[in-house]
């Protein structure tokens, strides 16, 4: 296969991905209001972490970044679209470089670990940081970009964060499944893209 024919296969995956976050965010979701602003469960990020698995960190990273940015600027959300483009980036590129760089995850014999563990750590690692970023970040983006004031900033992060870490527990699992169940099917079919 060419290198051209690579790289469109790639781009093509990371667009079905974009629409995977956008749809998992969009219309896979529980809005839980606080105040003016709101929260969500939702499985938008299980799809930014296996773009990532799949793509790498890079296109992984941009296909939540971008797919979940539309979803905020199409929903209630919109406010939160500047966080949430480099927050999933930041998702991506981090499992990316745990599954690709530290565990190898595409590489058959240079493997550290089981493909299972390398993929639930390399899912968890993305998914921790953003357990402490996203409220972090959510924080002082509403005091000091959105003028929210602070006690009902802080009221906001804590409400957040819970659902933060529920949607981390789910994406990890989730995740971690349709990989697992995926990915032979894709090499066997000559579909699962070269991630170096």
């Amino acid at each position: 296969m060419s290198r051209n024919s690579q790289a469109l296969r790639k781009l093509c995956m990371a667009a079905l991905f974009a629409a995977l976050c956008y749809v998992g965010f969009t219309y896979c979701k529980i809005d839980i209001p606080v105040g003016a602003e709101k929260t969500a469960f939702h499985l938008g990020n299980v799809f930014c972490v296996l773009a990532a698995l799949f793509l790498g960190g890079f296109w992984g990273g941009m296909s939540g970044a971008v797919g979940m940015t539309i979803a905020d600027l199409t929903t209630a959300y919109v406010t939160s679209a500047p966080k949430t483009f480099v927050l999933k980036l930041c998702i991506g590129l981090i499992t990316g470089l745990l599954a690709h760089k530290v565990f190898r995850i595409s590489q058959e014999g240079q493997r550290k670990v089981s493909l299972p563990v390398a993929t639930v750590i390399s899912c968890a690692g993305g998914m921790a940081f953003n357990m402490v970023a996203d409220p972090v970040v959510g924080y002082f983006y509403k005091m000091y970009v959105l003028g929210v004031p602070q006690q009902a900033a802080s009221i906001w992060v804590k409400i957040g964060a819970v659902t933060t870490a529920v949607n981390a527990v789910v994406a990890v699992i989730a995740a971690s499944v349709f990989y697992l169940a995926l990915r032979p099917a894709l090499k066997r079919s000559n579909l699962l893209p070269v991630v170096k």
